[in-house]
């Protein structure tokens, strides 16, 4: 089996090893804009220089109106990507992938952001809200303002939305792009029995509840270069009685692949409020082996990963093809280095550096 610190081949693209930034909302528009600034340079040019085979964007909405906060990633433009090069040329010189996960968060959107915020909830349109739109006019939580029930016209837009996003993702230099069909946003709230009520050919049965996330990951892939992998964050549970099951996730990704995707990033709950499986660090991995095992796709495992061997063991025992580390990496940009010292694996750092804190490479 590989080790964490193997090269990945997917498609044409061979990350450095099997480490990735996972994606983490960061809040950080300042001017509501979308747009990406310094920060966000600063932010994943710091992980790719510390050593991530993989360094994946905020959730980046594919629409203004997608955002989860006013203050969200946006890439609904030509101005947002040319905003965003930057931050791809950051990444590429600290020696990484960049990934740039697309993203709408439907129902769950408008809402304050969870630091440097009035208070917590839904942003009235006096302080630069707006209505969100979902599966249907059911608020995610009880006594919210009601979503506006997505139309036939709503949906075909949105859909074009993902693959215009994707289209200016490559223009600029995107490795890798991840369609967000998790936790309770939009393609995850289509997807599950209980955030999805429609009877329409967008609901009920199996192939309407799915049928969005199809048709996105396909025109995202008509798009895409054939050379450049794609991947689909899932919640892989809901972790509700009669929401979306692992069973469910291993049936879609066997569905995906053939419409191109290579990568399912396996998470968990979101639907609901408090519809989030209790489990600890690696809780998760099971449910990105049993995807592994059970379609043809490769998987990146979440949750707690912190822990080198941990990580680690992950790989070696082929319940994954990478890890993605998120808090662990806001604590330590190098984890990677860190890691490999603690495995007692030799990982180079940035040659800039290595001359001083690593002077045997």
């Amino acid at each position: 089996m590989p080790t964490l610190f193997d090269p990945l081949p997917v498609r044409d693209l061979t990350l450095r090893n099997r480490v990735g930034v996972s994606p983490m909302c960061m809040y950080a528009c300042e001017a509501r804009d979308g747009l990406a600034t310094p920060f966000h340079v600063a932010h994943l040019g710091a992980r790719a220089l510390g050593g991530a085979g993989l360094v994946f964007t905020e959730a980046t909405s594919v629409t203004e109106d997608g955002r989860i906060s006013p203050e969200d990633l946006g890439l609904w433009s030509d101005g947002h990507a040319a905003a965003l090069r930057p931050v791809v040329d950051a990444v590429h010189a600290g020696g990484a992938a960049i990934g740039v996960q697309l993203a709408h968060a439907g129902r769950k959107a408008s809402t304050y952001r969870p630091y440097g915020a009035p208070r917590r909830g839904v942003v009235p349109a006096a302080e630069g809200g707006w209505t969100p739109v979902g599966p249907s006019d059911v608020p995610f939580r009880e006594g919210d303002p009601a979503p506006r029930a997505a139309s036939e016209a709503d949906l075909a837009g949105i859909v074009r939305a993902f693959a215009d996003a994707a289209a200016r993702a490559d223009a600029i230099g995107v490795d890798v792009v991840e369609v967000h069909a998790a936790h309770g946003y939009l393609l995850h709230s289509f997807l599950s029995p209980l955030g999805n009520p429609r009877t329409d050919g967008w609901g009920g049965d199996w192939a309407g509840r799915t049928r969005l996330v199809r048709e996105v990951v396909a025109a995202v892939r008509e798009v895409w270069p054939a050379g450049k992998p794609l991947f689909v964050r899932l919640s892989a549970v809901d972790g509700a009685e009669g929401g979306w099951t692992v069973e469910d996730s291993v049936r879609l990704a066997g569905e995906l692949a053939p419409l191109g995707a290579d990568v399912v990033d396996a998470s968990g709950g979101g639907v609901r409020p408090g519809a989030r499986p209790d489990v600890g660090p690696g809780g998760q991995v099971p449910w990105a082996e049993a995807i592994r095992r059970g379609a043809p796709v490769a998987t990146a495992a979440v949750g707690g990963l912190h822990d080198p061997v941990l990580a680690a063991s992950v790989v070696e025992d082929g319940r994954a093809d990478l890890v993605l580390i998120g808090k662990g990496m806001l604590h330590d940009p190098f984890w990677v280095q860190h890691a490999a010292e603690a495995l007692g694996v030799r990982a180079p750092w940035p040659a800039a550096y290595g001359w001083a804190v690593a002077p045997d490479d």
